[in-house]
Parts: C-alpha cells; sequence; structure tokens
C-alpha cells in the first residue's frame, strides 16, 4: 500500500542500525537509496548488496556530515549522479556519557556537531533541490530524551531536543513549497549503539519492565513510522514528532 516509487532518498548513518532498517524498507517500497557512511564501508557495502537485491539502485557515500564542506560535496555528487533528492532521513548520530559539572567541553561539541549541526548543513543543502522539484519530505531521527530531557546525557538530550525545534520550524517555513518536515522520537532501541549499556547485569530486564510494551524493539520498527512519514499516507502531516518508545513517554 505504501509506495515510494520514482523516489530517491538519502539516508545519513545508513550502514547500521535505524538508518539500515530503513534504507532496505525504502527500497522494498521501491525508491532508490543513498546512504551516508563514515567508517563502516563494509557495512555499507552489505546494505547496499541488500538494496541492490531488491531490485533498487543504492549508492554509498563516505562524509563526515559534521564538516559543512563535506555535506556539500556529497549532497552536490548525489544530484550530479541522480539530479534529485525527494527524501532526505536525518538519522546519524552520537550518544555518550556526560555528567554536568565534569563534563569536557570537547564531548558537547562532538555531540553538536553530529547531532545538530549535521542535520542543518544537510536540510540546507538539500532544500534547495526540493525546492526546485516544488516537493520533498525530510525525516529527522530525535530521541525521547529530547522530550523529557535524560540525567547524565543532557549534551544528547539538548541535540535531540533542537531537532525537533527546528523540525517543527521547517515545517512552517517550507510547507507552502511543498515539503513536508516531520519527526520520529525513538526509547530505547535494540541496536548497536545500545549494546555496551544492555551488557550490564540485568540492565536490559530492567529496561523492558519500564516499557508498558514490555520489549525493546528492532531497528525496524522505527525505520516503519520513518517509511510512513515520507509517504503520502502522511501527506496532511507536517511539524510533528511521532514518539516510537512503547509508550514509555507518554506527551500530548
Amino acid at each position: 500500500m505504501i509506495s515510494l516509487e520514482g523516489k530517491k532518498a538519502l539516508i545519513t548513518g545508513g550502514s547500521r542500525g535505524i538508518g539500515r532498517a530503513t534504507a532496505i524498507l525504502f527500497a522494498r517500497a521501491g525508491a532508490d537509496v543513498a546512504i551516508n557512511f563514515l567508517n563502516r564501508e563494509k557495512a555499507a557495502l552489505e546494505v547496499k548488496q541488500k538494496v541492490n537485491e531488491l531490485g533498487r539502485d543504492c549508492l554509498t557515500l563516505k562524509a563526515d556530515i559534521s564538516q559543512k564542506n563535506q555535506v556539500e560535496e556529497m549532497v552536490g555528487t548525489l544530484l550530479h549522479d541522480w539530479n534529485q533528492i525527494d527524501i532526505l532521513v536525518n538519522n546519524a548520530g552520537i550518544w555518550t556519557y556526560g555528567e554536568i559539572g565534569n563534563m569536557d567541553s570537547a564531548i558537547w561539541d562532538e555531540t553538536m556537531q553530529l547531532n545538530l549541526d549535521a542535520v542543518f548543513f544537510l536540510c540546507n543543502n538539500v532544500v534547495p533541490a526540493m525546492k526546485a522539484k516544488k516537493r520533498g519530505w525530510i525525516v529527522n531521527v530525535s530521541s525521547t530524551a529530547g522530550v523529557r530531557g535524560e540525567a547524565l546525557h543532557s549534551h544528547y538530550a539538548a541535540s535531540k531536543g533542537a531537532i525537533i525545534s527546528l523540525t517543527k520550524s521547517l515545517a512552517a517555513e517550507l510547507a507552502p513549497v511543498g515539503i513536508r518536515v516531520n519527526c520520529v522520537a525513538p526509547g530505547w532501541v535494540d541496536t548497536e549503539m545500545c549494546e555496551d549499556v544492555f551488557r550490564a547485569p540485568g540492565f536490559r530486564h530492567k529496561v523492558e519492565k519500564s516499557i508498558p510494551l514490555k520489549r525493546i524493539p528492532p531497528p525496524e520498527d522505527i525505520a516503519g513510522p520513518i517509511l510512513f512519514l515520507a509517504s503520502d499516507l502522511a501527506r496532511h502531516i507536517t511539524g510533528e514528532v511521532v514518539n516510537v518508545n512503547g509508550g514509555s513517554v507518554l506527551c500530548a
């Protein structure tokens, strides 16, 4: 029922986790996919193979998206090859520990550069191409931490809260030119990012008990809502934050 036939999508952080699941799901829906990666070329090529097996084109683009010039070069390359970017999924991000009063400013800077500056750089470079086509779909990946805050991860929560505000602002600004901007805010997800904390004895079970649906979802459970927001089924939705957390954080 959901079709992205004829669409071209750029997904950051597409070699693993939510980005990987989204790339494969988009391909199943008929989209050609470009995935950005930084260090995991082998994993990116594995995603490319899976997308190709589904009969769709897949480009792998190495770039440090926290750097403005590398984003400009990446988007320029993609537009040269495809002449269009219909869908942008800003997924790449990091989650690190940081105790306020004892946090090195370098940790704050690193988080803001990758989690927030990169989203700005991508939107700023992709939107003109979308405006030229008078259509576009942007889906930003935030977090429940950006909605409610998160102790010992204030830098991460701040970056993800900013993404929510950016989403709402861009939605209002770009709606008149046919571009919809939305956001998904996952809670705990069973990805490589969370592997270390889940290794602590009993912690995974504690997290599961805290979630009303009593499960930690795989990345595919986040990719589904992203696909929905990038489809015509969501054609009257913009500026929205879809919380995907099993009921653990309920927001109006």
